[in-house]
């Protein structure tokens, strides 16, 4: 295994020591936060709302904060629905009924201001824009959207949108010669292999964001480079809290493995053939893309 490899798995130990025992697999704190996100928060008191019943739903914070808990609570409960379109946001409802600062309502709702869900004019006060105003691009409102009432479509939406970004990636990545970018990808696919021997997903799908993470970097594209966080988004939140972009299996790892090869040798053709041909391991593309043919 490669230095590099190593140390990825050395670090993993440190922050999750509980999960490892000697001469194991390191195995990295990948869907924790997911599963805390699905954990019941407290619920409003007052009388039974719409904004009380929404809230009663609502994901518990990533260790975030009181902000970052608002944030979340409040995106949820816009994206699945609950709070309309045009809906009035009071501020001091809001502080009174989650028990937080006007500090820290008055900050929340500017990050969902920024995210497009929400507007706030002089006379008018802040209310929920429209899907259409959303920044739909956003990995909070992908992942909102991804375990909310719009599902499926977000993650046909989401497979559409790699088969477009990452065979290009691929391609460019081969013209690039990045032969760091190239090492370290080859160790995400043998961290993959280690993982799927152990049948550790945590570890398989935590390797397998990065890899990809990693290829878009590899293509040299500062563009493209910034719809890195929408691959991420997608693989978190593909195939439910644990896997990532597939469930592990022998295909899948043999793709990845070809990408690495093709990059190897500078073959832009053929590591974005073997890109398409891994993407529709994932039912979702399956549903949405052709199969690549074989030549």
């Amino acid at each position: 295994m490669s230095t590099l490899a190593h140390t990825m798995m050395t670090a993993a130990r440190s922050a999750d020591s509980g999960l490892a025992g000697s001469g194991e697999l390191d195995r990295y704190p990948y869907s924790e936060a997911l599963a805390g996100d699905r954990a019941a928060a407290r619920p409003w008191g007052g009388s039974d709302s719409e904004l009380g019943r929404a809230s009663r739903r609502g994901a518990a914070s990533r260790g975030r904060g009181l902000h970052g808990q608002l944030v979340q609570q409040l995106g949820q409960m816009i994206v699945s629905g609950d709070l309309g379109a045009d809906r009035p946001l009071v501020p001091e409802e809001i502080g009174q009924r989650f028990e937080v600062s006007r500090t820290v309502v008055r900050e929340s709702l500017r990050v969902l201001e920024a995210k497009g869900l929400v507007s706030a004019r002089p006379n008018v006060g802040t209310r929920v824009r429209p899907v259409s105003d959303w920044n739909l691009l956003d990995p909070d409102i992908i992942e909102w959207r991804a375990f909310g009432p719009q599902r499926d479509g977000q993650r046909r939406e989401l497979a559409e949108l790699r088969w477009t970004i990452e065979p290009l990636a691929a391609r460019l990545a081969a013209g690039h010669g990045r032969e760091d970018l190239q090492q370290r990808l080859g160790d995400m696919v043998e961290i993959m292999g280690h993982a799927m021997g152990q049948g550790d997903a945590i570890t398989f799908s935590r390797a397998d964001a990065e890899f990809h993470a990693l290829l878009i970097q590899a293509a040299g594209n500062r563009m493209l480079e910034h719809l890195s966080g929408i691959v991420s988004a997608a693989l978190h939140v593909s195939g439910g809290p644990v896997t990532g972009c597939d469930r592990p299996g022998e295909a899948s790892l043999a793709h990845h493995a070809r990408i690495v090869d093709a990059l190897a040798s500078g073959d832009s053709a053929a590591a974005e053939s073997a890109m398409r041909q891994l993407l529709v391991v994932h039912p979702d593309v399956e549903r949405v893309v052709p199969a690549p043919r074989e030549h």
